[in-house]
């Protein structure tokens, strides 16, 4: 079974003006000289990770991993003016030519794989490969499964009550609206939270088993807030696709961009339906369905399945 390749350090870090609000956060790892990969982080809002480094072989890969508008060390921090789905996949190609970067190899998951579709969907010249992990398409019925009380509240009954009891007397559909109400709004200490309840929902329902690292890592005091204002956001305004199934009717665009699918089996946040649903519009795709998967990437299992797929792709 593969493991992650050696923790290694950034050897670039700079922050690129992509309007005139946001500057967005950027570093380099691995090879200067070698094929370039892109890494997309979650949320929106959760920023990037080091370990997220060390899903390439830092030999032959020149690994390129931006804090999204408003995530991690992007800056204003949890900022929600001018941050919309299509800002953030112009921010890729700027970054993209500002790099001077004729393709990239594009991993990414969950928020990170809608994003990355996104991007291929309107500029599939500058891809030269998809690693999705853990599908999410930005429908209702993707949005509803995790925060509408329909799926994620299912499995995991005791998270979904904590997550709801600031608001325990609506009804499940309007959950997300009450609280962009409070994470958008003028009450700081109220927003700061309601936030940790948020993050806290799920870092608690995405691995397979209780995981405290990756709980710190989502409910870390420098990520929640972004992590919570940034995503709650996107989930109240359908993540800014023009219409709800506006990726699969679009996906035709890729049949030329080589395409891997890892979704785990037990993924309670985003199912594998998803990936399947996405597979099928995309019949020159992989799908590889991790038995002892769930939803974050760095399980045995996911780890194994996503370092085998960066290996093949090497050119």
């Amino acid at each position: 079974m593969k493991q992650l390749y050696p923790a290694i350090e950034p050897y670039r870090q700079e922050k690129l003006k992509v309007s005139e609000l946001h500057l967005i956060h950027f570093e380099e790892a691995g090879n200067p000289n070698g094929q370039a990969a892109l890494f997309l982080h979650g949320g929106p809002g959760l920023g990037i990770l080091p370990v997220y480094r060390r899903f390439f072989d830092a030999q032959h890969y020149r690994i390129i991993l931006p804090d999204q508008r408003g995530a991690g060390r992007s800056r204003p921090y949890a900022e929600l003016e001018e941050n919309e789905t299509w800002h953030i996949v112009e921010d890729l190609e700027k970054l993209r030519k500002h790099l001077g970067i004729e393709r990239w190899l594009v991993m990414s998951g969950s928020w990170g794989s809608l994003l990355a579709l996104c991007y291929a969907i309107k500029y599939p010249e500058a891809i030269s490969g998809l690693i999705l992990r853990g599908v999410f398409l930005g429908r209702g019925k993707d949005i509803d499964w995790v925060y509408g009380g329909v799926g994620t509240a299912q499995i995991f009954p005791e998270q979904w009550a904590k997550f709801k009891a600031p608001f325990k007397e609506s009804p499940d559909q309007d959950i997300v609206a009450k609280y962009y109400e409070v994470l958008s709004g003028d009450d700081k200490e109220r927003a700061k939270k309601l936030a940790l309840i948020w993050a806290s929902y799920g870092a608690n329902t995405m691995t397979l088993l209780p995981n405290s690292q990756s709980s710190r890592d989502i409910t870390a005091t420098d990520k929640m807030l972004a992590l919570a204002r940034t995503e709650c956001h996107f989930a109240q305004h359908n993540f800014f696709l023009p219409d709800d199934n506006y990726v699969l009717d679009n996906v035709h665009r890729l049949q030329s961009i080589p395409t891997h699918i890892v979704h785990g089996r037990y993924d309670a946040i985003c199912p594998v339906g998803t990936a399947w649903d996405l597979h099928q519009q995309l019949p020159h795709s992989h799908l590889h369905i991790v038995a002892d998967g769930a939803h974050i990437p760095t399980e045995p299992g996911m780890v194994d399945k996503l370092i085998a797929i960066s290996d093949e792709m090497k050119t």
